[in-house]
C-alpha cells in the first residue's frame, strides 16, 4: 500500500485524564439563563446548562438528573424540595427547562445535576450552582421611586442614604435595585459588588432594569447604613422617558427564606440625600458626553454617612410613568484590565500628554501630589492626535479641585470615555507613570475564541478586531464607538454580529439589546436605526433589520429558542412596514421622521465608491431584504409555522426574480454599480440564476484584482457580505490578498498608521474606535481555521470542519467555545503533507472535509476506500489527522 495515500488517525484522550485511566466524565459551567449564579432572572420557569468533559472519544450524554431545592441543606436525592428530575433520558445539556414546584419572585435557589452517558457510566454530581428569581411584576415591589433634586439637575451625582437594623445575622439578604441612570451601592462602607455604570442600557420611556444583589455577607447585626450613589447617565433631561431633572431610584431589601422573602427596607420618604463630590457636564448627545468634575475636599468624605460638616436632607418622591421593569438579564460592567502610560510629554509649562500606548474605553485614575487648595487639573481624552498633532478631545474631559491636603485622587465613576492620549493642564511637575492607570472597562462576558496562524498580519488584523470590540460593549449592547455618539446601530451590530459571537460569549449581552430592539417599534412597525433610541440617527433597511438577523444568529449560535419565540411578532410587524414602502416587488426609499435619519445601503466605504447611487443602494437594501426573508422561513420552520414558513419562502422567491430582472448588468455580468457589494450580495442573497455564478462570480473578481488592485472596495454592509461570500465560495486566496494589502485602504494601512483599534472611516476621519469595520473577523475562524457551523443544528451541536487555506499561509491554531465547550481546530503543513488536531466537546458532532486528491484512510488500524470528497464524521473526543496534500 502506498504511503503517500493513507490518513492516519490517531486517537488521543482529552486532557481530562489518561487513555489508561478508568473511562469518567465530569460535569462543569453550570448556567442558569446562560449566566453564572445570577442573583435574579426575569422569569419564573429558568432553563439550565453544562458542559462535560470525558477522558474517552465518542462520550455522549445519554440521561441527566437534576436537582433544585430551596437550600443548600435539601440538595440531595430524596430531599430536594423544588425539583428532582429523575434520571431523565436525554442528551440535551443546553438550556433544559425547569419542571418543578412554582418559583416565587424574590426566591433565592440552588441546583447541581449529574449525567450519564452511552458507555454506561455516570458522573459525580457537579458542584451546586445558584439563580435567584427576581421581581417580576408591579406588585412584588413597595418601594417608591425617589431623587435628591438640587439646582444642578442632572449633572448632580447625589448620595442617598438610609440606617436599618439587623436582628440577627447569618440570613440570607437580596437588595433589589431599579435605577434611572446609573448607581453604586455601599453597605456599611464597602461597596457591594465589583460592577461598575450600573445597569445596563434600556429604552427608559418603555423600559428600566433592576440590578439585584447578594449582601448576606455584609449585612451585620444592629446598626447598617445603606448608601445609593446615583448618576444621570442616558436619564439626562430632554430624552426619551426622563420625566426628572436628576438620577431616580428605587430599592427594597428582603430577607430569603426557601421559596418565600420577607421585606426589610424600601426606598421611601425617610430616606436623606445629599451631594457627592462628583458633578458632571455634557448633555450625552453626539460629541457631548462630556465628562466629571470632582470636588478633592467632598471627597475624602464620600463614605462618611456621620460627617458633621455635611448635611443630609429629604429626598422627593418621583411619579414615573408606567413602564416596564424588568431584572438585568446581561453581566455587570466590569474593570477588565489595568494599562500604565508608554510615555508622558511636557507640551508646555502647566501642560502634559500622556500616551496610553492603545486606545481603551473606560475609565482614568490619578494620583496628585503636593496640589494647592482650590487648583485644578483638567484631563481632555482623544483616541488619535491628527498627523500636526492637534488634540480633538470632543468634549471629553475630566476636572479634579484640589484640596491641598493628601491624599487627592481622582478617578471615573458616572462617565467614561474613549481615548489613548491624555491631555493634563495645571500641573506644576511632570506627573510620573506610576501616578497613573487607565482601566478598560466593558461588559463581563467571556472571551471565547483564540487565533492564531503563521503569518503575522493576519494576527495583528484578528487580534485589532478581536480587542476593538471589547472597546464597544459598556452597556449590554455593541455601540459605534465610545466617545462621539454611543448608540447601538443595528448596521454596526449586523456588520459585527457574527464576528463578535464567535469571538465572545454574548448570549446574555444580545438578549439585553434585542430586547431594547423589541421596545423601540413605533406601532406602524417602523423601526429606528439604533437601540435604545434617545435621537434619531442615520442608517438604513439594514440597521432596522437587525431584529431579524440578530435573533436567528442567536438562535445559531446560542440555541435560544425562546429569543426566535420572543421577537418574532416583532419581525413580522417590520416586514409588514417593508412591504408598505415596496413598489412593484421592491423596497424603495421611506422618509425620514423625527427617529430615524437616511436611507443608506452600504456606509463608510472607501473613495471612489459611491454608496449613495441609486442602483446600489436599492440593489443592497433588497438582496438584505430577501436574506431576511430566507431568516424568516428559517424562523417559521423552528417555530413550528408551516404557513409561515411557505408565505415567506415564497416572498423570497419572488424578490430574488425581481433583483435578477431589475438590476442585472447583461454586458459585463454585475448588479447595480458593479460594485463588490453590488455583485456579491445579489449571490448570497440566492438572485443570480444557476447558469449565471460563474460569470458573475469573474465579475467579482474582475472587480476586486483588477478594477480595485486586489482592495476591499466596500464599507460597513460590504465588508460581512464579502467576508461570507468567500467563505461560501471557498475563495480563501481572493480573501487573503486584500488582507494583506498595506496600502489604502485596508486594515494593515490602520496598523501601519498607528491604529490599536479599528477605525470608523478606510482613511482615519473621525473616530479610531469604530464598529465599521470588524465584519471580517469571522474569517479567520471559518476560513483558515476551517470551524463551519450547521444551520440545521443550533448552538454548534453539529459543525463541519474544513480549513480553506490561502497560499502564503503554513499553520493555524484556532479554537472556540461552544455551549457545549471547546472546539478546537489546529493545522500545519508539511512539505508534502498536512496534520490536522481536532478537539470535539461533548455533545457536538463534526464533519471532518478529506482533500480530493486523498484515496485511502487508515482509522484504528481499518482500512477504507474513500471517493473524492468524502466525508469522516467524529463525534467529541481529540483526534490528530495527517493526510497527503
Amino acid at each position: 500500500m502506498n504511503r503517500k495515500n493513507l490518513i492516519i488517525l490517531l486517537c488521543l484522550c482529552l486532557t481530562f485524564g489518561a487513555c489508561h485511566k478508568k473511562h469518567s466524565i465530569h460535569l462543569y459551567d453550570l448556567r442558569c439563563e446562560n449566566l453564572h449564579n445570577p442573583a435574579a432572572i426575569d422569569k419564573d420557569t429558568p432553563r439550565f446548562s453544562w458542559k462535560i468533559k470525558s477522558n474517552k472519544n465518542g462520550t455522549e450524554q445519554k440521561a441527566f438528573q437534576l436537582l433544585v431545592a430551596s437550600d443548600a441543606s435539601l440538595l440531595h436525592e430524596g430531599k430536594a424540595d423544588l425539583w428532582d428530575s429523575g434520571k431523565f433520558e436525554s442528551s440535551s445539556s443546553v438550556l433544559v427547562a425547569y419542571q418543578g414546584k412554582k418559583l416565587n419572585p424574590g426566591s433565592s435557589v440552588v441546583w447541581k445535576v449529574r449525567a450519564w452517558d452511552n458507555h454506561g457510566n455516570v458522573s459525580e454530581w457537579s458542584k451546586a450552582a445558584s439563580f435567584g428569581i427576581g421581581l417580576l411584576s408591579p406588585d412584588d415591589w413597595q418601594a417608591s421611586y425617589i431623587a435628591f433634586n438640587t439646582d444642578a439637575g442632572y449633572r448632580e451625582c447625589p448620595q442617598l442614604y438610609k440606617s436599618f437594623h439587623i436582628d440577627e445575622t447569618g440570613s440570607h439578604y437580596l437588595l433589589h435595585v431599579n435605577s434611572l441612570g446609573y448607581h453604586e451601592v455601599y453597605l456599611n462602607g464597602k461597596k457591594v459588588e465589583k460592577g461598575v455604570l450600573s445597569p445596563a442600557v434600556s429604552q427608559f420611556n418603555k423600559r428600566s432594569l433592576i440590578n439585584t444583589y447578594d449582601v448576606s455577607d455584609l449585612v451585620k447585626k444592629g446598626a447598617n447604613d445603606l448608601l445609593l450613589w446615583l448618576g444621570s447617565g442616558w436619564y439626562t433631561t430632554g430624552l426619551p422617558g426622563v420625566v426628572n431633572d436628576g438620577p431616580v431610584v428605587r430599592a427594597q431589601l428582603e430577607k430569603t427564606a426557601g421559596n418565600q422573602s420577607q421585606l426589610v427596607l424600601a426606598t421611601d420618604t425617610t430616606w436623606l440625600g445629599r451631594k457627592s463630590s462628583y458633578t458632571r457636564h455634557g448633555n450625552w448627545r453626539p460629541h457631548q458626553f462630556g465628562g466629571e468634575i470632582v470636588d478633592g475636599n467632598l471627597a475624602k468624605s464620600d463614605l462618611q454617612v456621620n460627617d458633621p460638616e455635611r448635611e443630609w436632607k429629604a429626598v422627593s418622591i418621583i411619579e414615573v410613568p408606567a413602564h416596564s421593569v424588568s431584572p438585568q438579564m446581561v453581566e455587570f460592567n466590569t474593570i477588565q484590565d489595568t494599562i500604565k502610560p508608554a510615555a508622558i510629554l511636557q507640551i508646555s509649562k502647566d501642560t502634559f500628554l500622556v500616551d496610553m500606548g492603545t486606545n481603551l474605553t473606560g475609565w482614568l485614575e490619578f494620583h496628585f501630589s503636593n496640589l494647592k487648595p482650590g487648583q485644578q487639573i483638567t484631563m481632555g481624552y482623544c483616541d488619535h492626535l491628527t498627523k500636526e498633532g492637534t488634540f480633538n478631545d470632543r468634549n471629553q474631559y475630566d476636572r479634579y479641585v484640589a484640596s491641598g491636603t493628601a491624599p487627592e485622587v481622582f478617578i471615573n465613576k458616572f462617565d467614561y470615555h474613549g481615548f489613548r492620549y491624555v491631555r493634563v493642564t495645571g500641573l506644576e511637575e511632570m506627573p510620573s507613570a506610576d501616578s497613573i492607570s487607565a482601566y478598560l472597562v466593558r461588559t463581563d462576558f467571556e472571551k471565547a475564541s483564540g487565533f492564531e496562524c503563521s503569518d503575522p498580519d493576519l494576527n495583528s488584523i484578528h487580534n485589532m478586531q478581536h480587542y476593538t470590540l471589547q472597546c464597544l460593549s459598556i452597556g449590554g449592547d455593541l455601540v459605534d464607538c465610545p466617545q462621539l455618539e454611543r448608540l447601538g446601530y443595528g448596521g454596526d451590530g449586523n456588520a459585527s454580529t457574527v464576528t463578535a459571537q464567535t469571538m465572545y460569549n454574548l448570549a446574555p449581552l444580545y438578549n439585553n439589546w434585542l430586547q431594547a430592539w423589541a421596545d423601540v417599534i413605533r406601532e406602524d412597525g417602523g423601526m429606528p436605526h439604533t437601540a435604545p433610541n434617545p435621537y434619531r440617527a442615520g442608517g438604513g433597511p439594514y440597521w432596522c433589520g437587525f431584529i431579524i438577523t440578530a435573533s436567528w444568529n442567536t438562535y445559531l449560535n446560542y440555541g435560544d429558542t425562546q429569543v426566535l419565540e420572543k421577537y418574532y411578532p416583532v419581525m413580522q410587524k417590520w416586514l409588514e412596514y417593508v412591504n408598505k414602502y415596496s413598489i412593484d416587488g421592491l423596497l424603495k426609499p421611506w422618509p425620514n421622521n423625527d427617529y430615524r435619519n437616511w436611507y443608506l445601503g452600504d456606509w463608510a466605504t472607501p473613495l471612489g465608491i459611491d454608496q449613495t447611487a441609486e442602483a446600489s443602494v436599492d440593489v443592497v437594501n433588497n438582496s438584505f431584504i430577501a436574506v431576511c426573508f430566507d431568516n424568516m422561513e428559517k424562523i417559521a420552520r423552528v417555530l413550528g409555522k408551516p404557513e409561515d414558513e411557505q408565505q415567506y419562502a415564497a416572498q423570497k422567491e419572488q424578490l430574488r426574480k425581481r433583483i435578477h430582472e431589475v438590476y442585472f448588468n447583461q454586458a459585463d455580468n454585475t448588479y447595480g454599480t458593479g460594485t463588490q457589494i453590488d455583485i456579491a450580495y445579489p449571490m448570497l442573497a440566492g438572485a443570480v440564476p444557476a447558469d449565471k455564478k460563474k460569470d458573475v462570480t469573474q465579475a467579482l473578481y474582475l472587480e476586486t484584482n483588477v478594477l480595485r488592485q486586489g482592495h476591499f472596495a466596500c464599507g460597513l454592509v460590504g465588508l460581512p457580505v464579502l467576508t461570507e461570500w468567500v467563505v461560501k465560495y471557498q475563495a480563501p486566496d481572493l480573501m487573503y490578498s486584500m488582507m494583506k494589502q498595506r496600502d489604502y485602504p485596508s486594515y494593515l494601512y490602520m496598523l501601519d498608521n498607528g491604529a490599536t483599534t479599528t477605525w470608523e472611516h478606510w482613511d482615519a476621519a473621525r473616530s479610531h474606535i469604530h464598529n465599521c469595520y470588524n465584519g471580517t473577523g469571522s474569517w479567520f475562524y471559518q476560513a483558515i481555521g476551517g470551524i463551519h457551523p450547521v444551520d440545521d443544528a443550533p448552538a454548534w451541536q453539529k459543525v463541519r470542519i474544513h480549513p480553506q487555506i490561502p497560499d502564503g499561509v503554513n499553520w493555524a491554531k484556532t479554537f472556540r467555545e461552544t455551549p457545549y465547550g471547546k472546539l478546537a481546530v489546529n493545522w500545519e503543513l508539511k512539505d508534502e503533507t498536512m496534520e490536522m488536531t481536532i478537539e470535539i466537546p461533548v455533545g457536538v458532532e463534526a464533519e471532518v472535509a478529506f482533500p480530493s486528491c486523498t484515496q485511502e484512510y487508515r482509522f484504528n488500524g481499518l482500512t477504507k476506500e474513500l471517493l473524492s470528497n468524502k466525508n469522516i464524521a467524529l463525534k467529541s473526543g481529540k483526534y490528530t489527522i495527517g493526510y497527503e496534500r
